[in-house]
């Protein structure tokens, strides 16, 4: 029997359709109750189309620092997931590197 697990992410958004807040839950989550975050990259891979899919939603409290920094990180564990899935761990060092390059050059990372 296949075991099923269910994320769940609930936007609130203002009257301009801009998200106001972001909250998510997860079946088997050490968090419990309200876990807010203040934006969401969601990539899914559509089977059908051969092609990503992609959900990007910030609230207004999101800072600019703080996407910037959002951003390399999502960049660096990619390359944790794309090591993990493929082995190549080459490619993934250097999409490591280009991840801490550019946040070295928009000073999130020192």
């Amino acid at each position: 029997m296949n075991k099923k697990s269910e994320i769940k992410f609930n936007i609130e958004l203002d009257e301009n359709a801009v998200p106001i807040k972001i909250d998510w839950s997860a079946e088997g989550s050490e968090k419990d109750g309200e876990n807010l975050s203040k934006a969401i990259m969601l990539a899914l891979w559509d089977q059908d189309e051969n092609n990503t899919l992609r959900i990007d939603l910030w609230t207004k409290e999101m800072m600019v620092d703080e996407m910037k920094k959002f951003t390399c990180q999502n960049i660096i564990t990619m390359a944790d997931s794309f090591e993990r899935s493929t082995g190549e761990q080459g490619i993934a060092n250097e999409i490591r590197e280009f991840g801490k390059s550019i946040a070295i050059k928009m000073g999130v990372l020192k």
